[in-house]
């Protein structure tokens, strides 16, 4: 049973599988699963600044752009083929997501990065059918901009 652990850990904590186990949490996160990718993306790029094995925290980078970048599109997709609610009093939330994306179109996108109020302006988005391209865009600027701004914190912090 130990061997078994053992080697589960191996299979996420190895070298090889961090690209791996970035985009898989951060394509998790940023769909309506919980998930971590900050905590995990803030994990590897200090574990490589500790080790001064600054190999490939470009590629981490990415790696979670992308991966968190595809969830929301997931989301953005899933929602697009959802007919108009016929609920007369949608959640708050739903009720400012909406007046806000149909006020400001897909810049609302760029706050797509925000703990569960992203989720819902991706959802809204496909919802209002916003073009793809312009949304898989600005999607993916603000979860590159939190990528970057934790990046930044960690190698500040680390100093």
């Amino acid at each position: 049973m130990i061997d078994y652990f053992t080697s589960l850990s191996g299979l996420f904590f190895s070298e090889q599988n961090q690209l791996l186990l970035m985009f898989i949490s951060a394509f998790v996160s940023s769909t309506i699963l919980p998930g971590n990718s900050e905590v995990i993306f803030s994990t590897l790029i200090a574990k490589q600044s500790l080790n001064d094995s600054l190999s490939q925290p470009f590629a981490l980078f990415l790696s979670a752009s992308i991966g968190n970048s595809l969830g929301s599109l997931t989301t953005y997709a899933m929602a697009r083929f959802l007919p108009e609610p016929t609920f007369k009093t949608p959640s708050k939330t739903s009720q400012w997501a909406i007046a806000f994306s149909r006020k400001y179109g897909v810049w609302t996108l760029l706050l797509s990065w925000l703990p569960v109020v992203g989720d819902v302006l991706c959802g809204v988005a496909g919802w209002l059918r916003l073009n793809i391209w312009q949304s898989a865009l600005f999607i993916t600027l603000g979860k590159a901009a939190r990528y970057a701004v934790l990046w930044w914190s960690v190698a500040t912090f680390l100093g």
